[in-house]
């Protein structure tokens, strides 16, 4: 895992990069969480295949428990990538309420990503 810094004023986001799964449950949540918090960072990317597969059914309570986690400490997250595939309709409705929030998004691009991320205090 490689972290990257992405500054527009004030404002720093870790970017995360990896060509593996990063998060395959609460405890590797917790540990990057914690990693990026103790650098200074409360903000933060990942790609859609950072994550287990199981975070996307919602009924298995992963997705749930680790944004709960992350906002209960602060840490502001947006998730990338194409999520059109997932014909669940919770899941969309998931993303539809997340994003009309102001600690999880979910955007199909980076650009994207870094805007919410960069627009929230």
């Amino acid at each position: 895992m490689e972290i990257e810094v992405n500054r527009r004023g004030d404002s720093e986001v870790a970017v995360i990069s990896s060509d593996s799964i990063v998060i395959a449950g609460l405890q590797d949540a917790l540990d990057v969480m914690v990693n990026l918090r103790y650098s200074g960072y409360e903000k933060m990317v990942l790609r859609k295949e950072h994550l287990l597969d199981d975070f996307y059914e919602l009924r298995t309570g992963i997705a749930g428990e680790i944004l709960q986690k992350y906002t209960n400490y602060g840490m502001k997250i947006a998730i990338v990538g194409d999520f059109s595939g997932y014909n669940s309709k919770s899941l969309n409705d998931f993303i539809y309420e997340c994003n009309r929030g102001n600690r999880v998004f979910f955007k199909a691009t980076e650009a994207e990503a870094l805007d919410a991320l960069h627009g929230v205090a």
